[in-house]
């Protein structure tokens, strides 16, 4: 049971995931999923997706700060961290935080509150990720400032622009 003294530090984390969210909408070829990890109520590392920036279809937020901190601290292991982002992490993010031992993961606008196009139908929820890799010791906190992170994305019942994302696509086969 998350304390309100925990909900208020999360609140105050999460405003700085929006504003990198922010700063990746400013940044040419960035996008607005912005993330940060903390540790001992220390911001450790900070970034937004980079996807578009760099050609790399893994530069999601959370994996572009997960790359950060552990290159900086010259380690695989990010156990004590907490992940903070603007939108529900995808199946990919998920995993990465699974692999790297973060311990908490909290963030704002959920599968619900944004557009289907966020999230590829066929890949899993984060909740359920974590529980098919039976890993109860991950605290999962949704919904933290949901209005605000789910101001960057599209609505579920707005109209689907034409999604550039390979992802998403059907595979073709030869």
């Amino acid at each position: 049971m998350t304390t309100p003294e925990q909900h208020r530090r999360d609140q105050h984390f999460m405003h700085l995931a929006i504003d990198q969210a922010k700063l990746g909408i400013r940044t040419p070829g960035g996008a607005e999923v912005g993330c940060i990890l903390v540790k001992h109520g220390t911001v450790a590392a900070s970034g937004f997706n980079e996807a578009a920036l760099h050609s790399d279809p893994t530069a999601h937020a959370e994996i572009v700060t997960i790359r950060r901190l552990c290159a900086e601290r010259k380690t695989l292991s990010l156990a004590g961290c907490t992940l903070y982002c603007t939108l529900q992490p995808c199946a990919m993010c998920t995993a990465a935080s699974l692999w790297s031992g973060i311990s908490r993961i909290v963030y704002g606008a959920g599968r619900a509150d944004v557009h289907p196009l966020y999230f590829a139908e066929r890949l899993q929820n984060t909740e359920d990720l974590i529980a098919d890799a039976y890993r109860n010791d991950i605290e999962m906190v949704s919904g933290i400032l949901r209005d605000e992170c789910a101001q960057f994305y599209l609505t579920p019942r707005d109209p689907a622009p034409p999604d550039p994302d390979p992802a998403h696509d059907p595979t073709v086969q030869p």
